[in-house]
């Protein structure tokens, strides 16, 4: 019975990290865009900020993916009487985790727009060229 545990876990680990990584990638090398328009352009401090909430999506979503990861079942020695108790266990697993890893995307995209907002409400308009005034004879 131990063999359908460590199975269990041999599936889950591999996909919940790689969908972490593809959700991370795909998220934060379109986030770009955003980081740049929020820093004006500069490329050093937005790619820099950028990394930085990459690095820390992989830590919340790879910490929670290992901290949900424990398996439950029947007893202490016999979580898995059926392999069907096996892949229902990881979809519900792994379905709970594609959700969470949704509202975290969802959220980094709320902070993306916000900073975006913030910052086009903080730009000083362009200076005007004083209106010239003719002279009436």
């Amino acid at each position: 019975m131990t063999n359908k545990i460590v199975l269990t876990y041999l599936v889950y680990l591999p996909v919940v990290i790689l969908l972490t990584l593809y959700v991370a990638r795909t998220l934060f090398r379109n986030g770009r865009v955003f980081m740049l328009d929020i820093f004006k352009g500069k490329t050093d401090i937005a790619d820099a900020t950028n990394h930085l909430f990459e690095m820390g999506f992989y830590l919340v979503n790879i910490g929670f993916a290992l901290r949900i990861m424990q398996v439950h079942g029947h007893g202490d020695w016999n979580p898995f009487d059926t392999n069907q108790e096996v892949v229902e266990t990881l979809a519900g697993k792994i379905g709970g985790f594609a959700i969470y890893l949704g509202i975290m995307l969802f959220l980094n995209l709320w902070l993306f727009f916000r900073g975006r907002k913030k910052s086009n409400a903080n730009r000083a308009f362009p200076p005007t060229a004083p209106i010239a005034v003719s002279a009436i004879n």
